[in-house]
């Protein structure tokens, strides 16, 4: 019968191309001494050098980090911090000859006052943040947490958030009245940290003066991407509540009109989770002044609880280099690659000139052989596997692997 009958079952054998049978031709190199041995000697000779260049960048970068999550448990008077506390990372000093930070608080305003020594300038630019630990912001349900569609100014009501990603932090009702939607809903932004860092100020300038701020931008600060996620609102004050944790600052709810969070780039900067459960967060920026040495205060409004969950708060104040902030974790990985390939070179070295393998006829490999069998569309290369010979003795080390 020429062609198959109807009720026969289609044949699922592929087609017999080059394609389907996998045949067609590949690039397979051959690990021989010869080319293994440079290999591992060019990637060390490269990797260490770039490995000490981003160290040395790293460690140029100034930093210094003062924790103050204990700051309300003190008095009025200043108390020097234990070295646990704080952290010093300053290009050509000693860490150990700087005079220790101090706090003190003051418990009607929830103010605590931050007093530590600078003891060389800092160039432009200069950046002030904020660090937490043990904050799992990168837990699945946290990050998707909130409503684009609110965000980008949509007038989502309690129906619409119901059950959705904001869930548990969706909508409200108090005293029995009808349901209205937080905004912005979710626990990113329910969470958002909440404390005042105010300006430095330098105690004891040169000169006639008694005080001198350094002034700092909180504009800047977020990503332009961010901002295009966060629009104007189509809510009226009445229509929503603002989250929980956001009651403090607006106890009788909205103003008239709701305030824009795509202006606010606290809110930008921190609806950006993060990847590990110690960050930190750009707070504000300088890029024109230098940083004087000296003393100075910082004023922080305590509002944020990192207790409650383990965690600390710490402010840091750093400057940058071409890769960004102090990081010599990446330079380390680089020494460690180069020098591990190094250290295997020779080790590999040693052992293929002390006891050297013979190899086998390349010739006799299995892709060779379908060249030779016309399997594979390489005439020159079928040429040549065919008139190829085998040296006496090989026929035994073409079974072994090389």
């Amino acid at each position: 019968m020429a062609g198959t009958s109807a009720g026969e079952p289609k044949s699922k054998r592929p087609s017999n191309t080059a394609f389907k049978q996998q045949r067609l031709r590949a690039w397979q190199p051959l690990l021989t001494p010869k080319s293994v041995l440079p290999t591992f000697f060019i990637i060390g000779i490269i990797f260490a050098p770039i490995g000490g260049w981003l160290l040395w960048a790293s460690d140029r970068v100034n930093e210094l980090r003062i924790d103050y999550t204990n700051c309300d448990r003190l008095g009025t008077a200043f108390v020097t911090l234990d070295s646990n506390d704080y952290e010093y990372h300053l290009h050509g000093i000693n860490s150990n000859s700087i005079t220790k930070p101090k706090q003190r608080y003051d418990s009607e305003e929830r103010v605590c006052t931050i007093s530590f020594n600078l003891p060389k300038d800092l160039e432009p630019d200069v950046f002030l943040y904020y660090r937490l630990t043990n904050f799992y912001q990168n837990h699945r349900r946290y990050t998707k947490s909130f409503d684009v569609d609110q965000l980008k100014g949509k007038t989502r009501s309690a129906s619409d958030l119901n059950n959705g990603d904001c869930s548990p932090l969706d909508s409200h009702s108090e005293n029995g009245g009808p349901k209205k939607p937080y905004y912005p809903c979710g626990l990113i932004a329910n969470s958002i940290f909440n404390d005042t860092i105010r300006q430095p100020v330098l105690t004891n300038p040169s000169g006639n003066q008694n005080t001198v701020t350094y002034k700092m931008s909180e504009t800047g600060i977020a990503w332009t991407a961010d901002k295009k996620r966060v629009n104007p609102t189509g809510y009226k004050p009445s229509d929503v509540f603002p989250p929980p944790n956001w009651r403090e600052k607006y106890p009788n709810g909205y103003p008239d009109p709701i305030p824009d969070l795509g202006k606010d780039e606290h809110f930008l900067v921190w609806m950006r989770t993060a990847g590990l459960p110690t960050f930190r967060k750009l707070y504000m920026k300088n890029t024109q002044d230098t940083m004087a040495s000296g003393f100075y205060q910082i004023d922080i409004v305590m509002n944020y609880d990192t207790r409650s969950f383990g965690g600390t708060k710490s402010i840091v104040i750093s400057t940058t280099s071409f890769i960004g902030g102090r990081n010599p974790v990446l330079g380390i990985a680089f020494i460690v690659v180069g020098g591990l390939c190094v250290l295997l070179g020779c080790i590999f070295a040693i052992r293929h000139f002390y006891r050297p393998r013979r190899l086998g006829d390349h010739t006799y490999l299995s892709w060779n052989q379908q060249v030779a069998s016309g399997l594979a569309d390489n005439s020159a290369a079928s040429a040549t596997a065919r008139n190829a010979q085998p040296a006496s003795g090989t026929q035994g080390l073409l079974r072994q692997r090389p």
